[in-house]
């Protein structure tokens, strides 16, 4: 059982942790072209348990955790246990582990919070808002378009002959 005072110093030991990992990586980011190592990975710490989290799953290849930003209440992270960047360098049999498990515990997220809705989410690298180079899904769980969460794109008129250009570029990609 953990006691109120153990659960602060756990809490606190996160925070620091967090804090001097976030000190680290801004001194680090703009010259981020290489992969963090995996001492140095925040999510690859957790895994090994050196930093506290708040684990909602957790078998052998994957762990899924509470975000400690919770931009909605339930905001849960899914992680592979093997340190990789991204699913842009995800093998196929990691991204069939780590996604095979999403739908069961969106499902448990969503029951537990008794969220309507969720967004599933993925950046990948600083463009898209990655900011923790160890790949992570983002489950985030909605209750009404008052919840703090916002997002749009941006609708273009069709260019159907571009759009059948690009389709068989990335089509001959995908096949290679």
């Amino acid at each position: 059982m953990i006691t109120s005072e153990k659960s602060v110093s756990l809490q606190t030991k996160a925070s620091q942790s967090v804090s001097q990992w976030k000190i680290r990586t801004k001194s680090t980011q703009k010259n981020r072209k290489k992969e963090l190592k995996m001492d140095n990975c925040i999510f690859c710490k957790i895994i090994s348990g050196e930093i506290p989290s708040s684990k909602v799953y957790e078998d052998d290849k994957v762990l899924a955790f509470l975000d400690i930003s919770q931009a909605t209440k339930g905001h849960t992270l899914v992680i592979p246990k093997e340190h990789v960047r991204n699913i842009l360098e995800m093998s196929a049999e990691t991204a069939e582990t780590v996604f095979s498990r999403v739908p069961k515990i969106a499902r448990a997220v969503q029951k537990a919070t008794k969220a309507i809705g969720m967004n599933i989410l993925n950046n990948n690298e600083e463009v898209a808002g990655q900011t923790v180079f160890h790949a992570h899904i983002h489950l985030v769980p909605r209750y009404g378009a008052d919840d703090g969460i916002h997002m749009g794109f941006d609708e273009h008129e069709p260019d159907f002959a571009a759009l059948a250009d690009l389709a068989d570029s990335i089509a001959k990609e995908v096949t290679e």
